[in-house]
């Protein structure tokens, strides 16, 4: 296989257009025309021609992925997920992961302490936080380092409950409220807590 042209884009500065004598266009960087001395008339060899286009995937791959995190702060799963929903194979993903991490653009722990964080000034409970961190693909692995950080719950529930219920001390009002804090996350037990401070704080009152 041949090179038949090397063309510059006349729209994107340093992207270069290789034209190869079976007529097969690929899309490259300046980089890439460095590292593998592209010009006109170079012949490739297979294994060399499939570690070029690996490399402009790879390429294109982590361009992706730095518009993606643009866009907001991701787990190394979502963005994996969310590049393979762009048609980048698993493997190239993956390699784009971990150069992600490698260069600080995402981190696991952090993003979990961020996440946790949020849920917990958000008035949310454990299961809820945890429902969180498994649907935003962080790893089981990481969740007990960043809730072993997390305070508050209590406050929480007892803030949750002031505001829902108002100075109410109802039956069903309480019902309902505590039914509210089982579907964010607290526990029964965590719940009927949380309204027993409640009632004792109306009370002193």
């Amino acid at each position: 296989m041949k090179i038949v042209s090397v063309t510059g884009s006349e729209n994107k500065r340093g992207k270069y257009t290789v034209l190869f004598d079976d007529e097969a266009e690929i899309k490259v960087s300046a980089i890439q025309i460095a590292d593998f001395g592209l010009y006109s008339g170079r012949e490739f060899e297979d294994e060399e021609y499939e570690d070029l286009l690996k490399s402009v995937a790879l390429g294109a791959s982590k361009a992706k992925s730095l518009r993606i995190l643009g866009k907001r702060t991701l787990s190394a799963g979502e963005v994996k997920k969310r590049l393979e929903s762009k048609g980048v194979d698993a493997g190239t993903a993956g390699q784009t992961v971990e150069w992600l991490e490698n260069i600080g653009a995402i981190n696991d722990t952090e993003y979990a302490a961020m996440i946790v964080r949020h849920y917990v000034s958000k008035g949310y409970g454990l299961a809820r936080i945890k429902d969180e961190l498994y649907k935003r693909g962080v790893p089981r692995d990481i969740w007990d380092e960043a809730l072993q950080g997390a305070e508050g719950f209590e406050d929480a529930a007892q803030d949750y409950l002031m505001k829902k219920l108002r100075g109410s001390s109802g039956k069903d009002d309480l019902r309902r409220a505590a039914d509210a804090l089982c579907r964010r996350g607290f526990s029964y037990s965590e719940a009927s807590d949380a309204v027993r401070r409640y009632l004792e704080y109306i009370e002193d009152e």
